[in-house]
């Protein structure tokens, strides 16, 4: 009998130390830092309020942090080569730290992008600064589980009307 407990008990640990060095892999899996720890979001959005204004774009917001494996996905799905181009024609793009959940706190609830709904979240401006879209339920959240589709969706659905352009 105890041969047999000790058998479950390694097997038990050999399973919680893989799942753990998984998830660890994700948290700190990352290529570079897309937020600015030490930035100023308030002028980094001003700024890009300045800019879409000029060029006839929107604003997205992506509230997340650098040790977020969700917001990297995020990241890389901007940068691919089918919706890059969109999101440079038609959006300036403000990364605004999180750190641990203790920094821009104010600004998630003024774009109205909820916290206990995880990150990365977003939020799309006009350049007015008025608020088009708050994601609200997490939609983001899981951001490895999305379809280049869903991304290409979504910028597609927020892009400025072409009228504007």
């Amino acid at each position: 009998m105890n041969l047999y407990r000790l058998i479950w008990t390694l097997a038990l640990a050999i399973a919680v130390a893989a799942a753990s060095a998984v998830c660890f892999g994700q948290a700190v899996k990352k290529e570079k830092e897309i937020y600015n720890e030490r930035a100023d979001a308030r002028a980094e959005i001003r700024e890009a309020l300045g800019k879409a204004t000029a060029e006839h774009k929107r604003v997205i917001l992506v509230f997340g942090a650098n040790w977020c494996y969700d917001c990297h996905v995020l990241d890389a799905a901007f940068h691919r080569s089918d919706l890059a181009p969109i999101l440079a024609a038609n959006y300036e793009v403000v990364h605004v730290d999180i750190g641990k959940g203790e920094k821009n706190q104010d600004l998630m609830t003024k774009y109205e992008v909820p916290l206990k709904r995880g990150i990365p979240g977003l939020a799309v401006l006009d350049p007015d600064g008025k608020l088009v879209y708050s994601q609200k339920n997490g939609e983001f959240e899981n951001a490895r589980a999305l379809a280049p589709e869903d991304f290409l969706a979504f910028l597609n659905r927020w892009k400025p009307e072409a009228q504007n352009r």
